[in-house]
């Protein structure tokens, strides 16, 4: 039997999500998963670190899918960028936080679960040329067959087409940056304490990406065909000591 320290992370899911998007006590931060304070005044950043690793972005007349994009100003950035660079834009999330984002000629709303919506694949496989899936790899890993999003997604990819899974909360990272001496004051310093981060490896860390599944993913992936990195986040990310992204890219 598993231990404390073992038992499953509970993560809000795409049913929460639903809730929380209607919920006018929520800043539009909270109603995807973030406090203010991660992601207020900093998702120009955010979205100027997308655009460096997702060059097809400053192309013109790109088809580009971005899967689960909630509510804040990041997805409005993207909208805007795709309204000037001539993208076809396709929006895949609940029908609640969908409402939430502008209509144009040039968005396409899918309200779904992702990769529950087949008429996406019989549509659209290989023939997207920007794929971002951004705060959200996570709720997946749990929620979802975790290889069967990934294959599917692939799918979609367009020749040169190009795939971010973006701001992956890796548990690996993140141990190996507490147990450090700046990880160290880090925590010290946000949390006012002397107490020292509590960190433990060699345990099972139930429902949480670590090493081992940021590595299959790019082996998965490189095994069917496609180029894949891990690329870290600039450090003026918010999360940057414990998270990372994956670049996926079709020959």
């Amino acid at each position: 039997m598993p231990n404390k320290k073992q038992t499953k992370t509970e993560l809000v899911g795409f049913d929460d999500f639903k809730r929380m998007a209607v919920d006018p006590k929520l800043s539009r931060y909270e109603k995807i998963g973030f406090p203010d304070s991660y992601r207020a005044g900093k998702e120009d950043r955010i979205f100027a670190d997308i655009l460096s690793k997702l060059g097809n972005l400053s192309l013109s007349q790109k088809r580009v899918l971005d899967i689960g994009p909630g509510c804040s100003g990041l997805p409005k950035l993207i909208i805007d960028l795709c309204g000037e660079h001539n993208h076809e834009l396709l929006l895949v999330d609940s029908s609640e936080m969908l409402s939430l984002l502008p209509d144009a000629d040039f968005i396409k709303k899918i309200a779904a679960r992702y990769p529950d919506c087949p008429s996406l694949f019989e549509a659209f496989s290989g023939k997207i040329d920007v794929l971002i899936c951004y705060s959200v790899l996570h709720y997946i890993f749990v929620e979802i067959g975790f290889y069967g999003f990934l294959d599917l997604s692939l799918s979609l990819l367009a020749p040169g087409g190009q795939m971010l899974i973006g701001d992956i909360p890796n548990i690996s990272k993140r141990h190996r940056f507490f147990s450090s001496e700046t990880g160290i004051r880090f925590h010290q310093a946000f949390m006012k304490t002397d107490d020292l981060p509590q960190v433990t490896f060699n345990e099972i860390n139930f429902d949480q990406i670590d090493d081992a599944v940021i590595m299959s993913i790019v082996q998965r992936s490189r095994s069917q065909g496609f180029d894949a990195y891990v690329v870290p986040q600039p450090d003026d990310l918010p999360m940057a000591n414990r998270r990372e992204d994956i670049v996926i890219v079709r020959p």
